[in-house]
């Protein structure tokens, strides 16, 4: 009986050893999953600084539902000017000064939910294009966590144009309308180097929620929104607010 009961406690470290051992190696290959994960995603956003991205994670969305999306690579330079300082007035002022986070606005946007049901968001121009151009639609902080490593490695591998460029042609304006040139065709029947002040500021009038705010005809919300819109970009100075961003 002692001779068994010393090999039953023998087996029972060489089994624990061995359990210890393969979780040990499951969390390397978890780790070196992660690591090869995270080294695949840099590079594509370092090759998607120069290629025109041929789809976001949020049109995909629309193509497994059976939807068709209307989208139109459009360079930054056949793109109105009126239409990226409507979009950085509408959706993030300070964006040629910030690193891809507003903490003033985010301080803002927090003491404002803290005192009204109607949330308020604080993201950036950056945010949104590492949402849209890579996660899913929804609120978690899975996502927020996953949103936030995106946005730092798209701010330190794009220059501020490239990121405006993205954003301007990944934004939906419309239902299942991404982007400035099929957003401007499909509105204004005209080439996004075409669009005035008043149509630009109409469709980063709809950026919000384009699902609720339509563009063409536009509602008194909506008309008076793109007003407040052509108001502060006076404010801004013009499109020569954004001449200082990086080339």
């Amino acid at each position: 009986m002692l001779r068994l009961n010393v090999f039953g406690r023998s087996a029972g470290k060489k089994r624990g050893r061995s359990n210890g051992s393969r979780m040990a190696v499951l969390a390397r290959r978890i780790a070196m999953a992660g690591v090869g994960l995270a080294g695949f995603m840099l590079f594509l956003i370092l090759v998607l600084r120069w290629v025109p991205v041929p789809f976001s994670a949020f049109m995909v969305g629309h193509f497994v539902s059976g939807e068709k999306v209307e989208y139109d690579w459009v360079p930054l330079s056949r793109i109105s000017r009126a239409m990226p300082i409507a979009a950085v007035a509408s959706e993030d002022q300070r964006f040629p000064d910030h690193w891809g986070f507003d903490l003033e606005a985010i301080a803002d946007a927090m003491e404002h939910n803290g005192k009204n049901k109607k949330l308020r968001g604080a993201s950036t121009i950056s945010q949104q294009v590492a949402k849209n151009l890579f996660l899913w639609p929804g609120r978690s902080w899975l996502r927020k966590g996953l949103e936030a490593g995106f946005t730092v490695a798209i701010e330190v591998c794009w220059p501020k144009r490239r990121i405006l460029e993205v954003y301007l042609n990944i934004a939906q304006f419309g239902p299942n309308t991404f982007g400035v040139g099929a957003a401007s065709k499909r509105y204004f029947n005209r080439a996004p180097a075409k669009l005035t002040s008043y149509q630009a500021a109409l469709l980063a009038a709809a950026l919000p929620n384009p699902s609720a705010y339509k563009v063409s005809p536009p509602s008194s919300y909506v008309w008076q929104r793109a007003a407040d819109i052509q108001r502060q970009v006076r404010l801004l100075g013009g499109p020569s607010y954004l001449d200082r961003l990086d080339r």
